[in-house]
């Protein structure tokens, strides 16, 4: 069975010191350690160790071939969003990486394609750039759930999601600059517990501030990591909608009704989680993600979809390739 992957990360292995061209600290650098092994760095503090699956094309295809994906959408760790930059900054990082990213992707023989990056604090930039990268090649655009204080419900955030469906641009969501970071500084609290917030939050924002009535149906939406807390939690969602009018005042409909307005991946790792997500946003909605290849990613990537006892063939077929064929691979 075909097999797509829809959420995976990369890094160049190389890219400018961004410090020194910018003359500002505390920008994301990757220290190799040897041939195989790096540490992704944040000036001088310590992010994340990664592998080289992260920037070696052929390691990537390599562990593809083993575990049966037959292909691979990449996009970069949100870490190199520079949101928090002067807009020069960010939009050259941009313009940076999504160019890095399609030269790797060149290399893959079709396999693997990419989503963009853009400098989300400014519309007009992140259209621009939207538009470069798709002419380009790029398949839609990866972003972050949030900028700085601005959600998804923010004006200028509804104008870029307006034109990303103008265009026909698939949009990712990703969590990132968790909330709560001073009481989640240990045990990756902030991975396992402010992220699958942070994407609830986002959904939600996006559903009771009456944003979809303003956003076109043809938008393809999908959030990352399963919609993070957001299916579990749906039915306090509602109860709270049907008893509270301060839940309801801009959002005109229950809020379980909007799940037919986006879509989320499979990265869920338990298999009565995956049949909840199913359940709950439909089998046309769910696609195969893994956040490879990162520790907290899928590490036998399609093993959770294609061992459930409790999916369907017909199931399996929609979540590891159809649905995504449709949402980011159509032409």
């Amino acid at each position: 069975m075909e097999t797509i992957d829809i959420h995976s990360h990369f890094l160049p292995e190389t890219w400018p010191d961004l410090a020194i061209r910018f003359g500002t600290p505390d920008w994301p650098w990757l220290k190799r350690l040897d041939h195989d092994r790096a540490m992704l760095m944040l000036g001088e503090r310590e992010y994340r160790p990664v592998y080289s699956a992260c920037w070696d094309i052929n390691k990537r295809l390599e562990e593809m071939d083993r575990d049966g994906v037959h292909h691979q959408i990449m996009c970069v760790t949100p870490l190199l969003f520079a949101y928090q930059r002067k807009l020069s900054e960010a939009e050259d990082c941009a313009r940076l990486f999504n160019d890095l990213a399609l030269e790797m992707c060149a290399r893959s023989n079709g396999r693997i394609t990419a989503l963009a990056q853009v400098p989300l604090q400014d519309t007009d930039a992140s259209c621009r750039e939207l538009e470069r990268a798709i002419a380009d090649g790029h398949r839609g655009v990866q972003i972050g759930n949030h900028v700085a204080d601005r959600d998804l419900d923010d004006e200028g955030l509804i104008t870029f999601l307006q034109h990303c469906a103008s265009i026909d641009a698939p949009v990712l969501v990703h969590p990132w600059d968790m909330l709560g970071r001073e009481r989640m500084d240990r045990y990756m609290m902030q991975w396992l517990v402010a992220m699958p917030a942070e994407t609830q939050l986002s959904i939600l924002y996006l559903i009771l501030s009456g944003a979809f009535e303003r956003l076109p149906e043809s938008l393809k939406l999908c959030f990352a990591h399963g919609g993070g807390s957001f299916v579990f939690l749906l039915g306090r969602v509602d109860n709270a909608w049907r008893q509270r009018d301060i839940v309801r005042e801009n959002c005109p409909n229950l809020p379980s009704s909007y799940v037919s307005r986006f879509s989320v991946d499979s990265a869920v790792f338990d298999e009565a989680a995956l049949r909840l997500l199913i359940d709950v946003m439909g089998e046309e909605r769910v696609m195969f993600g893994t956040d490879y290849p990162f520790p907290l990613g899928e590490q036998d990537m399609g093993a959770l979809i294609r061992s459930a006892t409790s999916i369907s063939p017909d199931e399996q077929s929609k979540l590891l390739s159809l649905n995504a064929k449709s949402f980011f691979l159509a032409p």
